[in-house]
């Protein structure tokens, strides 16, 4: 920008950021996680793990975009601002259908009470004017309570806030007995890795949580490859001491017995 040259800038390099192993739970802890949450909340985690979004994908979540016909769930607005499609659990048909009768209790008394509508993303409010009111685009999970807009300062509906599900879903953790790091983000690297554990294409994980490249999703083989089939040579020595005495006589065994573990 100054037009000044730096040449010393060239011999410093890009930095190379650090590549960590996210923390993946075992099915087993999110079965006994999911069931130590109630109400909406479990369902926000079910829908996390069963499709692999983020958590304010999810909770951004408009009525439009469930697709129970073609058992499906638009994603709007993702990463990038990138819209792609998941699949919508089987498993989770009636307990959404539930949630939107719900929702629409809520969405039925805010327009009795002309409650201003919705937020809409960019100018689609101004283009359509009457869409913020609308059922279409009411919220999957609206919260409970009406809230005043900070930018705007009108009081409309929000969806659920996320600070309140990740506070559930720490009680949830500890109830369960996790002690791995575990957040909301949490889920969705589960989702990912026990696809490719049941041997899902790599290419079809990749598009499902919306990853820009194969090597984001390359990251959970990693995780998949700890403990993957070899065995530890201490264990092949602790496991069968006595074929181990057997084989190479009294006195190695007695030396592998004397020896420091």
């Amino acid at each position: 920008m100054l037009k000044v040259g730096l040449p010393w800038l060239q011999e410093i390099g890009r930095p190379r950021p650090t590549q960590r192993l996210p923390t993946v739970l075992t099915a087993d802890e999110v079965r006994r996680t999911l069931l130590r949450l109630d109400g909406v909340h479990r369902l926000v985690a079910q829908l996390l793990y069963g499709t692999g979004m983020r958590v304010m994908e999810g909770l951004r979540l408009r009525v439009k975009d469930l697709d129970f016909e073609h058992g499906a769930i638009i994603v709007r607005e993702g990463k990038g601002r990138k819209d792609r499609v998941v699949m919508l659990p089987q498993a989770l048909r009636e307990a959404l259908r539930t949630q939107l009768d719900a929702s629409r209790l809520l969405w039925e008394q805010d327009r009795a009470q002309q409650v201003a509508g919705v937020d809409l993303p960019d100018a689609l409010a101004a283009k359509y004017p009457r869409a913020p009111e609308s059922w279409a685009w009411f919220w999957v999970f609206p919260q409970a309570t009406l809230s005043t807009d900070p930018r705007s300062g009108v009081v409309r509906r929000h969806h659920l806030y996320p600070e309140t599900f990740r506070r559930a879903l720490n009680r949830a953790l500890r109830a369960a007995g996790v002690t791995k790091p575990a957040s909301p983000h949490t889920l969705r690297h589960s989702f990912a890795t026990h696809l490719l554990q049941r041997g899902a294409d790599i290419r079809r994980v990749q598009e499902l949580p919306g990853h820009a490249d194969v090597s984001t999703t390359m990251v959970y083989t990693h995780v998949l490859k700890v403990g993957g089939g070899v065995a530890s040579p201490l264990d092949c020595l602790v496991m069968a001491p006595e074929r181990a005495g057997a084989a190479a006589g009294a006195g190695t065994l007695g030396q592998l017995q004397a020896m420091p573990l």
